[in-house]
């Protein structure tokens, strides 16, 4: 979720990006990942004339609008949150509290939060040093194994992988993008999952990825992108998304799943997809990428097959 960047805001407001969403985001727990700074700081992290680089910002009071619009918690691991530096990381995580917006993804944080009696833990991992790392898939799993012994539940969100059309598909070994170490996707949600992961959720490419089933459980490896102010690509590939609805028992065992596909129009605004773009595009990457190998196939209705 990006909101704009500094002074370059909706006329109407942050809110009046997602307000067609409002229906599909009503749950026990609903999570999206914050690709933003919050606040109105000086952004530093691009030199002037630096190209392939951008920054996001969004006001203060987008976290009040993300809270009445019915999310829970927001992923804050990503290369994004740091735009403003170590002040616009402070002024997020407070305006955050101050909106009693859960979060998750700093170093070393667990979250812990209980719903309908069932104790759950939220981590979020990304491979840029101000975030829970991805790269050192060793110490991610043991916060995980921390969490399994403290909760029921066990929610992980990954930002990682390349960006863009070229990077729709998850491949084995490390990805690079731009320089940098975006990770290894499949090695680090194997690995949370082995360590007591119930469910993996991604970002990052800002295109859909496919979804894979691996010891029982669902990982989506990158949902697309899901609000922009003139910040996202819109092309075939990245105004595709989908919001994922799955169901959970008390030990994290998967029940029921499905999405909504969705559509972002310019400059960035979601609208219901109801042509299913994204479900044809998730069973045709999962196939391809998982064949034989816990290849997730969605009805042509959005639910989610059981493995």
């Amino acid at each position: 979720m990006t909101f704009g960047t500094l002074n370059a805001w909706p006329p109407d407001g942050t809110g009046s990006l997602i307000t067609g969403m409002l229906p599909h985001l009503r749950s026990d727990l609903t999570i999206g990942n914050l690709e933003t700074a919050l606040g109105d700081l000086p952004m530093d992290k691009c030199a002037p004339g630096e190209t392939d680089c951008y920054q996001f910002e969004a006001p203060d009071y987008t976290a009040k609008v993300l809270k009445r619009a019915g999310f829970h918690a927001v992923n804050v691991a990503n290369n994004h949150t740091f735009d403003a530096g170590p002040a616009g990381e402070a002024n997020t995580n407070n305006v955050l509290r101050q909106a009693g917006l859960l979060y998750a993804g700093r170093p070393g944080q667990i979250t812990y939060l209980t719903r309908n009696g069932i104790d759950i833990a939220l981590l979020g991992f990304a491979p840029w040093p101000y975030d829970a790392s991805a790269l050192d898939i060793p110490a991610a799993k043991a916060l995980v194994r921390e969490a399994r012994r403290n909760a029921q539940v066990v929610i992980v969100m990954e930002h990682l992988g390349g960006e863009g059309d070229d990077y729709r598909h998850v491949r084995p070994g490390t990805e690079w993008f731009l320089g940098q170490d975006r990770g290894n996707s499949i090695a680090f949600t194997h690995g949370v999952i082995d360590a007591g992961a119930d469910l993996v959720m991604g970002s990052g490419p800002h295109v859909l990825r496919g979804f894979q089933w691996y010891r029982g459980h669902l990982i989506a490896y990158s949902l697309g992108n899901f609000s922009g102010y003139n910040t996202l690509g819109l092309d075939e590939y990245t105004s595709v998304a989908a919001i994922l609805h799955v169901t959970l028992d008390g030990r994290g065992q998967f029940v029921t799943g499905r999405i909504t596909p969705i559509q972002l129009i310019p400059p960035g605004i979601p609208q219901v997809d109801h042509d299913g773009t994204a479900i044809r595009y998730i069973n045709s990457l999962s196939s391809e990428d998982f064949a034989g190998n816990g290849a997730v196939r969605i009805s042509v209705a959005g639910e989610i097959e059981p493995s």
